[in-house]
């Protein structure tokens, strides 16, 4: 595809070789690492328009619906839901009930512990991720080849060498 092959018009080009050789003050691996989270920034800056436009949630409200739905259907303890997603709790029980308030989570309480609340999706959730699980895939794919160029794929390559030869899927 064209667009993956042409530098991405919107990013700078990267000083130094992609091998962090090029005189900068980081090592190779650090600059990889600062361009993964470039497009990612990226990626997630696009998709919030497509998530409150197709899901009318908040990007942050997303990122926990997605948690969910890889997780078996009893759910996940709050506590766990903020490790993982490197929130603080307070503004997780808030995101939460925004979502429990648009039916799409359900809370309940821990069996033996008085303190501990699972959350769980729904199945009007399910049902919505599933219908516009191909429209944001496809704005992820889009967003990636806008920003990932030759030097950010070069650069991730050397941070993981066997990234192109590692079989995907199970």
């Amino acid at each position: 595809m064209a667009a993956r092959d042409a530098h991405p018009a919107d990013q700078p080009a990267c000083p130094g070789g992609a091998d962090g050789t090029g005189g900068g003050l980081l090592p190779g691996e650090l600059r990889a690492w600062m361009l993964l989270l470039a497009a990612t920034g990226a990626v997630e800056q696009r998709l919030r328009s497509v998530v409150k436009e197709s899901l009318d949630v908040s990007h942050d409200e997303f990122l926990i619906l997605c948690l969910l739905a890889e997780q078996p259907p009893g759910g996940l303890r709050m506590t766990r839901i903020a490790d993982l997603l490197g929130r603080p709790k307070t503004r997780l029980t808030y995101q939460v009930a925004c979502l429990q308030r648009a039916g799409l989570v359900e809370r309940a309480s821990v069996c033996g512990d008085r303190r501990g609340v699972e959350v769980a999706l729904t199945d009007k959730a399910r049902r919505r991720l599933r219908e516009a699980s191909g429209a944001l895939a496809e704005t992820v794919r889009e967003a990636l080849a806008r920003v990932v160029g030759p030097e950010q794929r070069e650069a991730l390559c050397a941070l993981v060498p066997d990234l192109g030869d590692t079989p995907s899927g199970p």
